[in-house]
């Protein structure tokens, strides 16, 4: 059985991840005879920012020479711990997990470790479970970035009415999200600058759900705000599709996040406000070398930790961009995320 072990360096904030490699009486002559397998436990694909995510991820553990097996849930708890199991059952050597609840899956961390297999936590933590690594970005930073950009950009800067749309609860990220505009929107509220006139989460991100929180604002309140503090891409198009109802699309200022296509239309036609532009293909790649690296039992250094519960879980979180129609080209077009044709058309 592979034995799993961490080891914090605290006074230098790295942690090194060490694998002992190979099940049973595996030599490593037999080991480095096997080809690697990858197991990748994927909430969703019906987004289209998780199939952006699950083609670099393929690309990049085929670039090291290893396989993947990649399951989809459907966002069905259920089904995501059949897909564990599965991949448990199949033998992966490493598995990489994008729970759809954060607090469910840290019983297949459980079982994947009585398996011997390690587990990184792919963009959303896992929650109360012996964790090996987690790989994200700063989602609080996410927040503070979305609730300060809303700040300095109201009619009013600092001044306001606003609306907000969290994410899922079941997603550990949309309580991350929270917290920075929580940060951030903390003091204005205080003050009485700024205040919050309606706020609710969106059940699974879904744009249907965020649509009928601006409906419900708009129906109490008619046009009497000023902004829609969006968790994401896809809660801020629900919540646009509501404003264009009312005639407000465009007028009120939008925030987002995943610089999905559709968003960066909507931006540079003046329907949202901005973005958050994460890199996935950096995600996926680091993601993916990663769990190889678990494998080939090398030693990893995580220079940040997050806690889940249970522990301080070794954690590699890189940086995000805030997006708008001001610096599009030099973000998400130069990058190669979108083309130009594709955001501003021909």
């Amino acid at each position: 059985m592979k034995n799993i072990g961490l080891v914090t360096v605290s006074l230098i904030l790295s942690i090194l991840i060490g694998t002992v490699l190979g099940r049973g009486q595996d030599t490593d002559e037999d080991v480095s005879s096997k080809k690697i397998v990858i197991g990748f436990s994927m909430d969703t694909l019906k987004e289209a920012r998780w199939q952006r995510d699950k083609v670099f991820f393929e690309a990049a553990i085929e670039e090291l020479g290893a396989e993947c097996k990649i399951l989809s849930a459907n966002s069905n708890d259920t089904i995501q711990m059949q897909d564990v199991q599965s991949l448990i059952t199949n033998k992966v050597d490493v598995i990489v997990i994008a729970p759809h609840n954060g607090s469910v899956m840290g019983k297949a961390v459980q079982l994947a470790h009585e398996a011997g297999i390690p587990v990184i936590a792919y963009d959303r933590m896992i929650n109360d479970c012996n964790l090996d690594l987690y790989i994200s970005f700063d989602n609080v930073k996410v927040g503070e970035i979305q609730a300060q950009y809303m700040v300095d950009h109201l009619p009013i800067p600092g001044h306001g009415k606003i609306i907000r749309i969290f994410g899922a609860k079941t997603d550990n990220n949309a309580l991350l999200f929270k917290k920075g505009q929580d940060n951030i929107l903390k003091p204005y509220i205080e003050r009485g600058d700024i205040e919050i006139i309606h706020e609710d989460w969106a059940e699974n991100w879904k744009p249907e759900n965020a649509k009928k929180i601006a409906n419900a604002a708009i129906t109490k309140y008619g046009a009497s705000f000023d902004a829609v503090l969006a968790s994401n891409d896809g809660t801020a198009m629900g919540a646009i599709q509501s404003l264009k109802e009312a005639d407000m699309a465009g007028k009120v200022l939008v925030t987002g996040q995943d610089s999905e296509l559709v968003a960066c239309q909507r931006i540079v036609s003046g329907q949202q406000s901005m973005t958050i532009y994460k890199p996935l293909k950096a995600v996926a790649e680091t993601a993916a070398q990663s769990a190889v690296a678990l494998a080939q039992g090398q030693v990893l250094i995580a220079r940040q930790s997050v806690d889940n519960g249970t522990l301080a879980v070794p954690s590699i979180l890189l940086h995000v961009i805030a997006v708008d129609k001001d610096n599009m080209r030099e973000t998400v077009v130069k990058e190669g995320f979108h083309s130009e044709d594709a955001i501003y058309g021909q």
